[in-house]
């Protein structure tokens, strides 16, 4: 698999806290990675890092340069206009004639099941309405890397799902996702790799498959303890 991202001896520091320490992460095309650990492990910070909003203290990040990407965050930020001008704009914004972002603006709302509401100010959906809004605005600039930071933390059951759809259904169709979670049955649905935070420091960095049924114990006894729920 040919690497998009590949972070070698990252920190990252906040006056005088380390939000990340030494992480040396390869993201390969195609794959799904879930980010995982307690809150203030670095997740958040990590997919900044990924996403260029954030520049290490230390270390290095090569990246493919014409790699194209776009991130939805745990609560998007939604603009004073109609869902389809949310979306619209971020075409706008990257060069397209604004009929033609209209249009583009339009097939993704039907993306993501939210055609009927393209009028509507975007403030006014709901929580799950919203996640999928963000995601029909990632979507429509057609990103190779998506980056989902506790993209379904707010959530109801119902919306959940909606989104988990969604977001399985941008993987099949070749899309590598890097996404935080806190829910482990959506890691074990979604991800095909795991990475696991504690404290700034990458502790295991595993298939889904070794992370969740292989001998954990022995790569890392804070990775076990979070998964029996015995670390939050």
């Amino acid at each position: 698999m040919t690497a998009l991202l590949h972070l070698s001896g990252v920190d990252v520091r906040f006056g005088a806290v380390q939000a990340l320490r030494g992480i040396d992460l390869a993201v390969a095309r195609g794959e799904r990675v879930a980010l995982i650990g307690a809150n203030g492990c670095g997740k958040s910070t990590l997919l900044r890092v990924l996403h260029g909003l954030i520049a290490p203290a230390a270390g290095t990040m090569r990246r493919d340069g014409t790699l194209r990407e776009a991130m939805v965050f745990q609560r998007p930020f939604m603009l004073r206009a109609s869902a389809l001008h949310n979306v619209a704009l971020a075409q706008w914004i990257r060069g397209t004639r604004w009929a033609q972002a209209r249009e583009q603006a339009r097939a993704a709302l039907g993306r993501v099941g939210l055609a009927e509401l393209a009028d509507r100010d975007a403030r006014t959906l709901s929580g799950g309405q919203q996640q999928r809004l963000a995601l029909a605005r990632a979507w429509s600039l057609s990103p190779e890397l998506l980056l989902l930071d506790e993209p379904t933390s707010s959530l109801d059951p119902h919306a959940k799902r909606e989104v988990e759809a969604l977001m399985a259904d941008f993987a099949a169709s070749g899309m590598t996702l890097v996404f935080a979670s806190h829910n482990l049955g959506q890691v074990k649905r979604l991800a095909t790799r795991v990475v696991y935070l504690e404290g700034g420091r990458l502790l295991a960095d595993l298939p889904v498959r070794d992370f969740f049924d292989g001998p954990l114990r022995e790569t890392s006894r804070e990775a076990e303890l979070f998964v029996r729920g015995e670390l939050g």
